[in-house]
């Protein structure tokens, strides 16, 4: 395991594919996402370290690389409160039809069998210690990003990817094209990356991918893309 950090922020990597966030708060901790069960000793060795518990567990979506730690890591912070989207529970819950409005392609991604249910369900603009719960659909119909307006630190979960290039969920990378083949709505996605860049941004932590400094540039850049890759999408919704 590799761990990064910035400011309060710490990105656990595991292989150099995927990661799984630790935030700072004054008295505790707060986990973003808890992929494979390998995360769970660095999460427990680094709580150690800073002397704070994990006290919050928010995950961005249910895809297995985002929570199949999750019955281990319980073991080690019973107490802690787990957060998800209340549309994202019910794909945990093996329920994968569509609702009414949604973009009527099919919802794609591994989603493994845990039978743990979320203490409670996001809301939109609602906070999580010193982090503001943002919608940013597309990814899955449910996903969600965390935020500090204070710090300009944004973990967009699979809404971006940093790795092999910025790049909005949906818009295949050559080199690393694993969160796009995940990818249930597109145009969702895109719709998301937009509203996500019209936040102040410092600092861009994703699922799969680098940290990245200072993005908006290259998060424009990445949304412009989208939009010409999307383009025939687009016209066919219209």
């Amino acid at each position: 395991m590799k761990i990064t950090s910035y400011k309060n922020l710490y990105q656990i990597n595991y292989l150099g594919f995927v990661n799984c966030y630790l935030y700072e708060e004054q008295a505790s901790l707060t986990l973003i996402d808890i992929g494979v069960a390998s995360f769970v000793k660095s999460i427990v060795a680094l709580s150690k370290k800073l002397n704070k518990p994990v006290t919050h567990i928010l995950l961005t979506h249910p895809h297995g690389d985002h929570i199949a730690g999750l019955p281990a890591l319980i073991k080690e912070f019973p107490e802690a409160k787990i957060y998800l989207s209340e549309r994202d529970s019910a794909l945990l819950q093996g329920d994968f039809s569509l609702r009414d409005g949604e973009d009527a392609t099919k919802i794609k991604g591994g989603f493994p069998k845990i039978d743990i249910l979320p203490n409670y369900l996001l809301q939109d603009g609602k906070s999580i210690g010193s982090l503001t719960a943002i919608a940013s659909s597309g990814h899955t119909p449910g996903s969600f990003s965390f935020y500090n307006g204070k710090s300009g630190i944004l973990i967009a979960g699979d809404a971006l990817q940093t790795k092999t290039g910025v790049a909005v969920s949906g818009d295949k990378r050559f080199f690393f094209p694993f969160p796009a083949y995940g990818t249930w709505s597109k145009l969702e996605a895109l719709k998301s990356a937009k509203k996500l860049y019209q936040l102040d941004l410092n600092l861009l932590a994703t699922g799969h991918g680098p940290i990245l400094e200072k993005p908006k540039n290259q998060l424009k850049s990445a949304i412009e893309r989208a939009e010409k890759n999307f383009k025939e999408i687009t016209y066919e919704k219209k």
